[in-house]
């Protein structure tokens, strides 16, 4: 994965065309990039999301944001409970207990950001 201006590109390497594929994928909006080389995948990653931005400013869009920092997760009624158990036993909010279980998952996984 990489980043830039806040925006995160995940590549797969397609061994059959010979060429690395890439793909925003912290947006709804499909923005794609290819390369021949780690350079160039780079390169070519950097231009689409300022080809993007450009788009947006000329078409007076707003960009997409990549996250607002909210989330709405839908659980079962019981398990639901049993989260908001857990958390007051650590003496968390709901909120903090699910930003901090999440927080050490993704530690867990090693991302480069």
């Amino acid at each position: 994965m990489m980043t830039y201006k806040g925006f995160v590109g995940f590549v797969e390497y397609d061994d059959e065309a010979r060429i690395f594929s890439g793909e925003v994928i912290n947006t709804r909006t499909v923005i794609t990039f290819q390369g021949t080389t780690v350079d160039e995948v780079e390169n070519e990653f950097h231009a689409s999301v300022d080809d993007y931005l450009e788009w947006c400013k000329e078409d007076g869009v707003e960009p997409e944001k990549p996250y607002s920092g909210k989330f709405n997760v839908r659980l079962s009624p019981l398990f639901h409970s049993q989260v908001a158990v857990a958390a007051k036993k650590l003496g968390l909010s709901l909120n903090g207990f699910v930003e901090k279980s999440l927080h050490d998952e993704i530690n867990s996984m090693q991302l480069p950001f």
